[in-house]
């Protein structure tokens, strides 16, 4: 359940290569203003649109503090440069309402048009023989309890009667190189995962190489993620027919499956991919045998063996949601927004304020010559948010400071 909010940290001392622009580096103001405008949200009122963008990011950085506290803490710097008066931290309704009149339009075209892969070559852990490593998964949020929540996202069924809050599922891809979550779908909780990934693996590229498990694989999903261009490992259930239609060199064998029985008997419309078994002997829990299937049909550009062993990497995605959900937004601790508009813009916002931390998690890997993985994930968050007293990006104007 939230927490009982708390004030915000005083400026203590600073990072000397870390500051919040960092959010305004993942999110330029001139970016954020010219959706603004092209989605018709632009305003200068008491609380202007461009401010209320990185307030909604950064209220996934204070998940357990008060809306009017965060505010507080963001324009603390604006306060600094153009006089106390310059902006006014409103109350819980102004905010409320300048949230309501932003909308979830600007936030989810930022996220559309920024958040991409930024694996360089020179990323550690991010490619495999040229490929660019991605996943795909899904998660649920809580949201908070309210009639319109309720009817619009739904609420899951758990083993006795229904869970205590309603949910918004979120289904993305990730990079596994930098957990930067790409793509990103929402829907309804009873929505199921499926649906959205038809959305989400439009996202893909011909030089990814996609994971993905069990509950994914099936003739339609395979089909769109194949149109990509990109190349696909996911793992399929035991019942599955395969059969062996060309045992190859390395132990794998081509199949082909068909969306249908009645395709099967008329041999049409089948989607040609290649079969990897492997056992995981000495592991506690293991299962009798496991399968993986892929688009790359010659094993000389990826043996069995190795993509059994890479196909484990789909835990990154894993890893990433955990950030999303544990580190970030904090354990047990449910999205404050009380409308569907408002809920969608949140997530937005968590989902930016994860690629800004991950964008700066990748730069210091990038200058540390290290893989990001081997960089703490919780401490550049805390880093953030010792920092975000201390930004001042942003005018109180158009006019104040010209884009």
């Amino acid at each position: 359940m939230a927490g009982v909010p708390v004030g915000l940290p005083a400026g203590i001392r600073l990072s000397d290569h870390i500051s919040l622009g960092v959010i305004a580096g993942a999110v330029p103001l001139a970016r954020v203003r010219k959706i603004l405008a092209e989605t018709g949200r632009a305003s200068e009122r008491d609380l202007p649109a461009s401010v209320m963008v990185y307030y909604v990011i950064a209220m996934a950085l204070y998940m357990g503090s008060s809306t009017r506290e965060v505010l507080r803490c963001l324009l603390e710097g604006l306060r600094w440069l153009w006089g106390a008066e310059a902006v006014r931290v409103a109350g819980k309704s102004g905010i409320s309402q300048a949230r309501s009149w932003l909308g979830e339009a600007p936030l989810q075209r930022l996220y559309e048009e920024l958040v991409q892969p930024i694996a360089t070559p020179a990323t550690k852990g991010a490619r495999y023989r040229g490929w660019r490593l991605t996943s795909l998964d899904g998660t649920c949020l809580d949201v908070a309890y309210t009639e319109e929540n309720r009817s619009k996202f739904g609420l899951p069924g758990v083993s006795w009667g229904e869970s205590a809050f309603p949910q918004v599922r979120l289904v993305a891809l990730v990079e596994n190189g930098t957990h930067v979550l790409f793509g990103a779908r929402l829907g309804r909780c009873a929505e199921g995962e499926t649906p959205l990934a038809h959305a989400v693996l439009g996202a893909l590229r011909p030089d990814m190489l996609c994971l993905a498990d069990r509950q994914f694989f099936g003739h339609a999903l395979w089909s769109r993620a194949v149109s990509t261009g990109a190349d696909l490992l996911w793992r399929v259930k035991s019942n599955l027919r395969l059969p062996r239609e060309q045992v190859l060199p390395d132990g794998s064998y081509l199949s082909t499956v068909y969306p249908s029985e009645t395709d099967r008997r008329h041999r049409s419309n089948g989607l040609r991919l290649r079969v990897v078994e492997y056992r995981l002997a000495g592991i506690a829990d293991a299962e009798p045998l496991y399968r993986v299937v892929t688009s790359i049909l010659d094993p000389q550009r990826a043996l069995g063996a190795e993509l059994a062993a890479l196909y484990h990497e789909r835990w990154e995605i894993e890893v990433a949601l955990a950030e999303l959900k544990t580190q970030l937004r904090g354990a047990r601790v449910v999205l404050r927004s009380e409308t569907l508009a408002l809920v969608r813009q949140e997530v937005w916002g968590l989902l930016l304020a994860h690629f800004a931390v991950r964008g700066l998690m990748h730069e210091a890997a990038l200058q540390a010559n290290e893989d990001p993985d081997r960089l703490s994930f919780s401490h550049a968050v805390h880093v953030l948010r010792r920092k975000i007293p201390h930004f001042a990006a942003l005018s109180p104007s158009a006019q104040a400071c010209p884009a």
